[in-house]
């Protein structure tokens, strides 16, 4: 009886420690990664949440009209560790952005590059390494 438990508890855990793992999508499944497009804009929003940081640009399109982009950056501890600090970009920011845009037409993006006001630029390569920063 107590054999069977622990094999049912071990197995309870290991399913539960590969879930999150299943769960995260695919860049190429889910970004148009043979077209990449650049926006300015003004950041509205940050969040430093996992399993991305994200933030939000409005940018005026070719019309006048504003669209709202969600830009998707890596997780925030890896922001961290490469940055020392996550105050890189805030809410009122004019920033210039590289991205791949979701395939579903939406504007949710994975962001390549980020020019931030001082003139920054950091770049995200397609596997969320560590942005190289560059001036």
């Amino acid at each position: 009886m107590k054999t069977n438990l622990a094999v049912a508890i071990l197995g309870l855990g290991l399913a539960a420690s590969v879930t999150p793992l299943r769960a995260h999508h695919s860049v190429p499944a889910q970004y148009d990664i043979d077209r990449e497009i650049a926006i300015q804009g003004v950041v509205t929003r940050v969040e430093w949440l996992n399993p991305h940081a994200r933030f939000w640009v409005d940018a005026r399109n070719d019309d006048g009209t504003v669209s709202s982009w969600e830009m998707e950056l890596p997780p925030p501890n890896a922001l961290k560790r490469a940055r020392g600090n996550l105050d890189f970009i805030k809410q009122g920011d004019q920033v210039t952005v590289n991205l791949w845009r979701a395939k579903n037409g939406s504007r949710l993006a994975h962001a390549l590059t980020l020019t931030v006001p001082s003139g920054e630029v950091m770049n995200f390569p397609r596997n969320w390494g560590m942005p190289a920063a560059s001036k």
